[in-house]
């Protein structure tokens, strides 16, 4: 331990005098093009800033606009683009008042950044900058109790060594130069210089003059980067700088350095970005200087889960400290998991890890590395060189040297990130910088990734709970449903699915999508599901179910409405008929392969027009037929038209093999966009192996109708050839069924029997909704109540189902023969 080099308590003994000697460094040369993004760097390094910007005063003298930021976006804390000079902004009051202004979460509650944004409490720092038009620097930072006394006085000398000059603009100059370019944010329109599509190899007869065009010769790998340039919405006003390669006819790829100004545009026009683009594959190095955080924080700011921030933490890392190892975790009670390994392969780390940790990397306990323990209780960057001893857990890590960066955050540690080399290394202080900076930058990052993982957990368990849990088993059919959310957001969306066993071996296959991505959506997504399963097991026809649903949510008076997709299908027969209310067609999968989008009737959304009508169509399915039903998440999406979609989805089912349907369910799912989300539902009809026998018969109201109806169920059952013992157990119930509904209800009383699989049902329907009770107790003196009994005492299973305004009393007997 005598070896250990702590980085931390150096910084934190004489903070204020690296800040000082930074400065210098980087305000050396007052020409260079950087100089002030390098010095707003100092306030991420030196002061725990998460972003830094300079407001001066704009063209038009009323106004403050933002020249340059370092960090992340200013979007995360609700600062804008510009402020009135004269408001009550803080830039406003530090330029005006030339005094510094600092604020907790507290008093910003009052103050126009106080705004829903994705990040926790913050606090800000406005102060007044030496320019000759006045100005003043703007600082954010996350950690508890906002700039301490070593944060402000680094702000402090940060402030004076800002000297902005405003460069001038591409397009002012009338024809641009041959390395210049001017790029439009609002049509993506762009103006170039000759020598710029020389580097690209595009001749000028033949540039279309879209941006899209010069993306395309990007490496793919480079593509998000540039991305982060290009797209206002991820980036604030002020000077860029980006290193990428373009691909080339052969040889390696050409390394380009873009360097521009975000303009706005006044007056309300669209921002552009102006600047200029050269070659410099001949005097890029390996290992970049603190430039590399800038590039660090437009990644994380766009990472959404912990994954994403680690990937973001280690490709910024591995390359300018040109390490062997680096492993990044969370730190969960105590406990370290592990998200990502750089390389991934398992023999390359530690054999204590594999034994351990097993082969998938979960978690840790950091007890069992103290000296890592110890570097996270104080929360300082350690460096230990080649040959120091330590545990064997982390000496194998980086037998050359090892860097352990605690993650810091919130007033707590999210985690750590372990650098290791093989050969003897030293950290040089550029690398020092880099590795300070990421700490903070990360440790941010990762606390807002941790929350939004958790919220989508819950938001997928949420959505779960109001899905299905499982689809029934199928009398001659196979289902299979997926539900995929969205990755666009946190809030649970309204798409359904449903499988209902109907009697008579009918199934309700219906899928469905709310308008809408909230808590209101998904509550009235479960509402519209009940109601719709309560509506089909009351035995209404298909284009009753979806009225008496669309009648429902006119009555609930929301501003959401429902689109959804009806599909009843007789199981026996091998037909179905659809309805739709405003959703995207059913596709059939035939037995030879083909595949068909069935051209189907279809109504209004549900919630739309009260008095609308919802036309049935008719479907016929062959053995080894597929229904696929799916959500408009699945086959649209901003670059693809539903109709496209509907091909793709056409052309994908086609390719399946319908034998394996879990597997055509994923590999549907497999190219799917998710910018909304997605409910899939699959049923490959087979056909009952064994057809049922059917009978029924009208129950007359006359004194003898129970014999009567004994007569009709001892003659069928004979032509069954149903064996003598269980006819008379049948005729039992048989009689007891309907002496019940012919004395306690009115009307028409119908007598139903079906025979499948030596099992019979007996089902008895009246017009009346009231449910025979069972009772708890029967003595020797009553005179009903006798009946029910009897029917549970001999059946296998009896119940009720609602029908059309009456109900079916229902009994099933397994027979002996």
């Amino acid at each position: 331990m005598a070896n250990v080099v702590s980085e931390g308590a150096a910084v934190r003994r004489t903070r204020t005098e690296r800040a000082e000697l930074a400065l210098e460094t980087v305000t050396a040369d007052p020409g260079a093009p950087d100089r002030l993004r390098r010095v707003l760097e100092q306030a991420l390094v030196f002061a725990g800033a998460a972003f830094a910007g300079v407001y001066a005063p704009g063209a038009d003298g009323v106004s403050l606009c933002l020249m340059e930021s370092a960090g992340l976006p200013r979007t995360l804390y609700g600062l804008r683009d510009s402020y009135p000079a004269d408001g009550r902004a803080p830039a406003a009051e530090a330029h005006r008042e030339g005094r510094p202004v600092w604020l907790g979460p507290e008093e910003l509650a009052g103050c126009p950044e106080a705004r829903r944004t994705p990040s926790p409490d913050f606090s800000l720092a406005a102060l007044p900058v030496p320019l000759d038009a006045g100005g003043c620097l703007l600082a954010v930072t996350e950690s508890p109790g906002g700039f301490g006394t070593e944060d402000r006085a680094c702000l402090e000398l940060i402030a004076e060594a800002v000297a902005w000059r405003a460069p001038a603009r591409a397009a002012d100059t009338g024809e641009l130069p041959a390395d210049a370019f001017s790029l439009a944010m609002d049509t993506g329109r762009i103006e170039v210089g000759d020598g710029i599509l020389d580097l690209f190899r595009i001749d000028r007869s033949e540039f279309d003059g879209k941006v899209e065009t010069l993306l395309g010769r990007a490496v793919p790998e480079d593509l998000p980067a540039l991305m982060s340039a290009v797209e206002a919405d991820h980036m604030s006003l002020g000077d860029r700088e980006l290193e990428f390669r373009i691909r080339q006819p052969s040889g390696p790829p050409r390394w380009l350095r873009l360097r521009g100004r975000l303009l706005p545009g006044g007056e309300g026009g669209p921002a552009r970005l102006a600047g200029t683009v050269a070659d410099v594959s001949t005097l890029r190095s390996d290992v970049t200087d603190v430039a590399r955080v800038q590039r660090l924080a437009a990644a994380l700011a766009t990472a959404g889960t912990v994954k994403d921030v680690s990937q973001a933490v280690v490709a910024a890392l591995h390359r300018p400290l040109q390490a062997d190892r680096i492993a990044l975790a969370e730190l969960e009670n105590e406990r370290l998991v592990v998200t990502v390994l750089d390389p991934p392969e398992p023999e390359v780390w530690p054999e204590l890890w594999r034994a351990e940790w097993r082969t998938e990397w979960p978690d840790a306990p950091v007890r069992e590395m103290p000296t890592l323990a110890a570097a996270l209780r104080e929360g300082r960057i350690q460096i230990w060189p080649a040959g120091s001893e330590l545990e064997p857990a982390l000496a194998e890590v980086g037998p050359g040297g090892l860097a352990v960066l605690p993650l810091p955050a919130g007033g707590r540690m999210a985690g750590a990130c372990l650098i290791g080399w093989d050969r003897p290394h030293d950290v040089g202080p550029d690398e020092r910088a880099l590795l300070t900076a990421a700490a903070t930058l990360a440790g941010h990052a990762l606390m807002r990734a941790h929350a939004f993982d958790a919220e989508h957990e819950l938001v997928g368990m949420l959505q779960r709970t109001l899905l299905p849990r499982r689809l029934p088993k199928l009398s001659g059919a196979v289902a299979v449903a997926r539900y995929l959310p969205t990755t666009a957001g946190l809030e649970v969306g309204g798409d359904w699915y449903d499988v209902i066993p109907l009697p008579d071996h009918h199934v309700a296959l219906v899928i469905g999508d709310v308008q809408g991505h909230n808590a209101g959506a998904a509550t009235l997504m479960g509402q519209m599901r009940t109601a719709l399963r309560a509506y089909a097991t009351e035995g209404h026809p298909p284009d009753v179910v979806v009225s008496h649903a669309n009648r429902l949510l006119m009555d609930m008076e929301t501003d959401l409405f429902a689109t959804c997709a009806y599909v009843d299908v007789d199981m026996e027969e091998g037909s179905a008929w659809c309805v739709r209310a405003g959703h995207v067609p059913p596709v059939l999968r035939l037995p030879d392969g083909s595949v068909t989008v069935v051209e189907t009737e279809g109504g209004p959304p549900l919630g739309v027009l009260g008095r609308a009508d919802f036309p049935m169509t008719p479907l016929r399915l062959q053995p080894g037929t597929v229904l696929a039903l799916t959500t408009d998440g699945l086959v649209e999406s901003a670059g693809s038209d539903i109709d496209a979609g509907m091909d793709r989805l056409a052309h994908d089912l086609s390719a399946a093999d319908p034998a394996h349907l879990g597997l055509v369910a994923d590999a549907l799912l497999a190219g799917a966009h998710r910018e909304d989300d997605i409910a899939l539902l699959l049923m490959r009809y087979d056909g009952m192996a064994v057809r049922p026998l059917r009978e029924g018969w009208t129950v007359w109201r006359v004194p003898e109708a129970a014999r009567h109806a004994r007569r009709f169920t001892r003659r069928t059952l004979r032509a069954w050839e149903v064996p003598a013992d269980d006819i008379d157990t049948v005729l039992l119930v048989v009689s007891e069924l309907v002496t019940n509904a012919l004395v306690h209800t009115d009307g028409q009383v119908r007598l139903d029997l079906t025979l499948v699989s030596r099992r019979m049902r007996v089902a008895v329907t009246d017009a009346s909704p009231r449910t025979p009770m069972k009772p708890t107790s029967v003595g020797w003196e009553a005179t009903g109540g006798r009946g029910i009994l009897l029917v549970e005492a001999v059946s296998a299973a009896w119940g009720t189902l609602p029908v059309s305004g009456g109900k079916q009393v229902w009994a099933e007997l397994g027979l002996d023969g």
